[in-house]
C-alpha cells in the first residue's frame, strides 16, 4: 500500500478489495455524464461487464489492475481508476492507458484524485512505465484542468474506437 499526503492511502485492488472497486467503479460508469455520452460507442455492458473486467483483472496483473484510494482513519473508499499495460513503438518501453478515474460523492475537489495519481505514477515507475495516456470528454472542463495540473498535455488527436 502507498501512503499519500491528506490521510489518503492507495493500492491494487485484490479479492478483498473487489467490491469497493466494483462500488466507485459503478458509480462512474452509471452516472458520469461525459462517459455517458459515448457509453453507447464503448459497447457498455453494464454491472455484468464491469463484473467481468474486475474479475480480468485479479486473473491477469500482467496486463493491468484496478487502483484504489482510501481516506481517513476509517479507510473510506473514495477514489478509483483503473491502469492497463501497452508497449509504446515511440518510447520503447511500457506505457500505461488510464481509464475511468473517479473520486467519490462528497470528496472531489479535496485533494484525493491528485494523491491518487500521484501515488500511481510512483507505483507506475517502479514498474517501469514512462508514459501514461487518458482520454478526456472534450466538454469536461474541470477534468481539463485536473489533469493538467498533474502535467497532462493535450494531443493533436481524438480517441476512436471500434467494436469488435
Amino acid at each position: 500500500m502507498s501512503e499519500v499526503p491528506g490521510e489518503v492511502a492507495c493500492e491494487r485492488m485484490t479479492a478483498a478489495t473487489r467490491g469497493d472497486a466494483l462500488a466507485l467503479l459503478g458509480a462512474f460508469l452509471g452516472e458520469d455524464r461525459h462517459y455517458r455520452a459515448s457509453a453507447g460507442v464503448y459497447g457498455d455492458g453494464g454491472r455484468e461487464a464491469l463484473e467481468r473486467a474486475l474479475d480480468l483483472f485479479l486473473a491477469r496483473p500482467e496486463v493491468g489492475f484496478v487502483w484504489l484510494a482510501y481516506a481517513g482513519a476509517r479507510r473510506e473508499p473514495a477514489g478509483v481508476c483503473v491502469a492497463c499495460y501497452a508497449i509504446s513503438t515511440s518510447r520503447g518501453s511500457l506505457v500505461v492507458k488510464l481509464d475511468d478515474v473517479h473520486v467519490a460523492e462528497g470528496r472531489q475537489g479535496r485533494g484525493v484524485g491528485a494523491a491518487m495519481l500521484r501515488a500511481l505514477f510512483d507505483e507506475l515507475r517502479e514498474s517501469g512505465a514512462t508514459r501514461v495516456d487518458c482520454g478526456c470528454h472534450r466538454e469536461n472542463a474541470p477534468a481539463w484542468r485536473f489533469y493538467e495540473r498533474l502535467g497532462f498535455r493535450p494531443l493533436d488527436e481524438e480517441r476512436i474506437a471500434c467494436l469488435l
